[in-house]
């Protein structure tokens, strides 16, 4: 066996090799021989040497968020280790795009709420200058620009990531066919002026065309003036499974139930669901099916369809599974199938006189003394955002035909102006 001075000239050399070669390049060297300390603090050296993880950026408005801009989200995370998002500030999207429909503030607290998301940077410019460029990679360490696989072209006809590709640091991923902001708002501006044209049309022919994102004026074959294009959104049980957390309650969990429309999933919407999580181990969200959500609400509604709806619920950090089309009743039967602990409600919401109904939905929790009403920490609801819109008719009108006519020309094979 070697001698305590020979162990210690072996360690001496072996950590010197370390440090001047960057890396352990002797082969079969033990360091049980080493002094104290000495062995454990080459391990953790070796191990801090280990290739550091990969930050990706990617930007955006996220104006009134939807499944398409966090399908983006989802798949920029998956091409690195830590998601860095830009939200870009309300004056740079009006000087830029018209007035957005959600304000900062709100778009801060959307982005921030989506699971993959791991930091968020306020008030991004809208286009990435030189300068911000550098920013990215000597504050923010980031390694990657990301965006979609549609051209991105500034107003005056410059690539937005020109700079990023010619630095070799961009990475682009597929764009979420079906859905924009544009198409949502053009479903808004579509349900006011079908409405006003005829309120003798039928109601479930409104409630099928709406929620579905279908003008008939698009079935007939002509054009709509808002802009919006027809939605074809086909649900499959894989985009699911990627939303999905994929874990299930354990066997003692405390488990909160929530139920809603959540239609224009929005920051009143995420604020009640954080709070609803911090009551419990595991978050149950009810999300009701669109024919319930029209009697409830009006035939033009839901805007969105109920699989749109719950894609977006799932994509919440603070949801841990969904019920697609919960009833609109909570049983006994569904309390104990789903060993429900409590149930809860905001006091905002589109129906928030429940109690007066002859039918309360929510009789049997009470009932049971599992029943808690909770304080929204936001006055929204999915009316406050359609409010939105019809106030400023003729600039979202203006700005949806705009990006209406870059969307013709994406899809036609042109080059595609930036949006969401």
């Amino acid at each position: 066996m070697a001698s305590t001075s020979e162990s210690k000239e072996l360690s001496t050399r072996l950590l010197a090799t370390c440090l001047i070669a960057g890396a352990v390049v002797v082969a079969g060297v033990t360091l049980l021989g080493a002094p104290d300390g000495l062995g454990l603090g080459i391990l953790q050296w070796r191990r801090k040497k280990k290739k550091k993880p990969v930050r990706v950026y990617m930007d955006g408005c996220f104006d009134m968020m939807h499944y398409g801009h966090c399908n983006a989200l989802r798949q920029a995370r998956a091409l690195g280790d830590r998601l860095v998002v830009g939200v870009v500030s309300d004056a740079e999207i009006i000087a830029n795009k018209g007035p957005p429909v959600t304000p900062l503030h709100e778009r801060m607290i959307m982005v921030n709420a989506v699971k993959w998301v791991d930091e968020v940077i306020t008030d991004a410019p809208y286009a990435i200058t030189e300068d911000f460029m550098k920013k990215l990679f000597d504050e923010y360490n980031i390694d990657y620009i990301i965006h979609g696989d549609d051209p991105c072209v500034l107003p005056d006809g410059t690539d937005a990531y020109a700079l990023a590709k010619k630095a070799g640091r961009y990475k682009q991923i597929k764009r979420t066919e079906g859905v924009s902001s544009t198409d949502i708002v053009g479903r808004m501006l579509l349900c006011v002026r079908e409405r006003s044209v005829s309120e003798t049309k039928s109601h479930s022919s409104l409630q099928r065309q709406f929620s579905h994102g279908h003008s008939q004026k698009f079935e007939d074959g002509g054009s709509s003036g808002s802009g919006t294009r027809v939605s074809h959104f086909l649900p499959t049980s894989r985009r699911i499974v990627q939303f999905s957390n994929g874990k299930g309650p354990g066997p003692h969990a405390h488990i909160v139930y929530i139920d809603g429309a959540f239609d224009l999933f929005h920051a009143g919407h995420v604020e009640i669901l954080r709070i609803a999580r911090g009551l419990g181990d595991f978050l149950l969200v009810g999300i009701h099916n669109d024919q319930t959500v029209s009697a409830k609400r009006g035939a033009h509604r839901p805007i969105m369809n109920l699989h749109e709806r719950s894609l977006s619920v799932l994509a919440c950090r603070y949801v841990d599974e969904v019920i697609i089309g919960a009833p609109w009743e909570v049983s006994k039967d569904m309390v104990t199938t789903f060993n429900i602990s409590l149930v809860v409600h905001g006091t905002v919401a589109e129906n928030d006189d429940f109690l007066k109904e002859q039918d309360n939905p929510y009789a049997v929790p009470i009932s049971l003394d599992i029943f808690k009403v909770l304080d929204s920490p936001l006055d929204i609801t999915t009316t406050t955002i359609i409010k939105r819109i019809l106030s400023n008719h003729e600039a979202y009108q203006k700005r949806n035909e705009r990006k209406a006519e870059s969307e013709r020309n994406y899809y036609e094979g042109k080059t595609f102006v930036c949006g969401d």
